[in-house]
């Protein structure tokens, strides 16, 4: 029976009292150990589950536990939902269809992941806007770089969301900030329901996670995801001229009325868009003259790297910038001063002639072929946990750039086998090796770095750029970014 004296949780925000609101929080890894530390302070009873335990986890649940939230961890913890819940709050790594999720969809239960209850905690006086990212890659680059842009203008800006500070901590800040730049991935807008960003941007739709979107529409719920983020926009929804997906998501989306539609493009842009006029960043959207004229933001000498994704990126977050009223000085210094953090196309060493550049950030094959597009010829070292995807179109697109591959991990097959339909000329050198627990992670990189060094020729650059996700046999991607470059150090070094 539902208690008559309990409040609607749906319209409960930041001044309201949320004592006697029963939360289940599932999952406590950073952004759900937020959501539980700010339920509390916000009075709710907060019941924290998950199915499995790591020191850290468990340095955190200890901490939770004082705070006065109650833990379950172990196997089964997120089976059923506790039969009190008014809320469940979801981390990302749930799937629509596991047994917690599935249990409040049915007993009717709101269910909302963190990003979608820190929208409805902002402060109802100061309100900072979001500036949203998503796609599938470069969403990271692009916040940081946003974020870079908006401080350079003299504003608090944070990077928040996927990336850097948890949102429900930035929006309940003390101190309230003047914009946010919101990271978000599909798993993250899969659950936001009210959230009305002033401007949004999808950088691409590629394939990716389709072991969480699984089925024969799992593109399709994957998109429609990623279009969320273009939902009740307030003033732009940015798009990306070379991917006509992301343009279809900003025609199907129900914006604010005056929002509106920016292109952005590597080549020369048409009124309304960003683009690049030979080496120079340009406005021909938020200016009065754009029928006739661009305004300079910056140079591609501006930039950490000319690499096409790496300058669309820049494109994406001035596009943001200059939608919220930021000048073209303050885009061309935000630009200038951003260097990307470590294992996205990073020059490890150049020796004998051979360049070595790690991008273990590139974690799908869509991120594979940005990078290998910006380097010509390559010694291509790829391969881990492929997470369902297909290497078809990125060897078709890059098989000509290929000097060889040096393919790891659990998934070298599928790369392999896509080499052999569209280059079969590129010779392929597989480094069979067990999985994590029985070869060190530099071990198996100096057995990488001895066969591209082999492979390689004066002018080449030995890319990692690997297409996968690393879990099988790295501890994270970071994890792979370093072992390469140890192992390439080790090498040049004799």
């Amino acid at each position: 029976m539902t208690d008559v004296n309990q409040p609607d949780v749906t319209t409960l925000g930041r001044a309201d009292s949320w004592a006697g609101v029963r939360v289940v929080v599932a999952g406590f890894g950073t952004s759900g150990a937020a959501a539980v530390d700010n339920l509390l302070h916000l009075g709710a009873s907060v019941h924290a589950v998950a199915d499995s335990m790591s020191p850290r986890l468990a340095e955190r649940a200890e901490l939770l536990e004082v705070l006065g939230a109650r833990i379950d961890v172990g196997e089964g913890a997120t089976a059923a939902l506790p039969a009190d819940a008014d809320l469940l709050v979801v981390s990302p790594g749930f799937r629509p269809d596991s047994a917690v999720v599935a249990a409040a969809r049915e007993r009717g239960i709101p269910v909302w992941g963190e990003v979608e209850l820190a929208w409805r905690l902002r402060d109802p006086e100061r309100p900072a806007p979001w500036l949203c990212v998503t796609g599938t890659n470069g969403k990271t680059t692009t916040v940081q770089m946003l974020d870079s842009i908006l401080r350079a203008a003299g504003l608090r800006s944070v990077a928040a969301g996927n990336v850097g500070l948890p949102l429900t901590e930035a929006v309940m800040d003390p101190e309230p900030y003047d914009v946010i730049a919101v990271e978000l991935s599909s798993f993250q807008l899969h659950y936001t329901d009210s959230m009305s960003a002033e401007s949004a941007v999808v950088l691409n739709v590629a394939e990716d996670h389709l072991d969480w979107y699984a089925g024969p529409s799992g593109m399709d719920d994957y998109a429609r995801d990623k279009g969320r983020i273009y939902e009740n926009v307030q003033r732009a929804c940015v798009y990306n001229l070379a991917d006509p997906a992301t343009e279809r998501l900003v025609r199907e989306a129900d914006v604010v009325e005056g929002a509106r539609a920016i292109g952005f493009t590597l080549g020369t842009p048409a009124a309304g868009m960003l683009g690049v006029v030979e080496d120079i960043l340009v406005d021909r959207a938020f200016i009065e003259e754009r029928a006739t004229s661009a305004a300079e933001l910056c140079t591609l000498a501006d930039l950490a790297s000319p690499a096409p994704h790496f300058v669309a990126n820049a494109l994406a977050a001035a596009a943001l910038a200059r939608a919220h009223g930021i000048s073209q000085a303050a885009v061309r210094d935000g630009l200038r001063s951003f260097r990307p953090d470590g294992h996205r196309i990073a020059v490890v060493a150049e020796h004998d002639g051979v360049t070595w550049v790690d991008d273990s950030k590139a974690t799908n094959p869509h991120a594979a072929a940005s990078s290998l597009s910006a380097f010509e010829p390559v010694v291509w070292v790829a391969g881990g946990l492929a997470k369902g995807a297909s290497f078809d179109d990125l060897v078709r697109g890059a098989g000509g750039r290929l000097r060889a591959a040096v393919l790891i991990g659990r998934d070298r097959a599928v790369i392999a086998e896509a080499l052999s339909r569209h280059a079969p000329d590129v010779p392929v050198i597989e480094v069979e090796t067990p999985e994590t627990g029985a070869v060190g992670e530099l071990d198996l990189m100096r057995r990488v770095v001895a066969a591209a060094a082999g492979a390689a020729q004066p002018g080449d650059t030995v890319l990692l750029a690997p297409g996968c996700a690393s879990m099988d046999q790295f501890t994270d991607y970071a994890a792979r970014g370093d072992a390469f470059t140890a192992a390439v150090r080790d090498h040049v070094s004799g």
